[in-house]
């Protein structure tokens, strides 16, 4: 199988549902995946965050983050990102914990990346 690396650098809500769908349907064909948010990315790790919010396809971020969390798949938060616009990790799903550049280049070495 291989590995998956899905980035979400925007605060769009159609990026983070892509992100997430794509990141579901590759772990669910046994694919190892792994996730990280940078620059306006990391609006979504709130978990207070509606999710609700459905795209011009009808589907929607809570859709598959509930996938991707209960499954754990792990998600790195960019520190900087998120320290800079005063986001408190205790607010972060259980899945995701602030990381740096250093390990998503590490990650991105090893996989195939996808970035929204």
């Amino acid at each position: 199988m291989s590995n998956f690396l899905f980035v979400l650098s925007k605060d769009d809500n159609e990026a983070m549902t892509r992100c997430c769908q794509f990141a579901k349907v590759a772990h669910d064909k046994g694919h190892h995946v792994d996730m990280f948010f940078i620059d306006g990315g990391v609006m979504w790790a709130d978990k207070n965050r509606d999710l609700t919010i459905k795209t011009t396809t009808g589907d929607c971020p809570n859709d598959y983050m509930s996938y991707i969390v209960e499954n754990e798949i792990k998600i790195g938060i960019c520190t900087p990102c998120a320290k800079n616009r005063n986001m408190d990790e205790a607010n972060f799903y259980s899945n995701m914990q602030l990381d740096g550049g250093p390990h998503l280049i590490d990650m991105a070495a090893e996989a195939k990346v996808f970035n929204f």
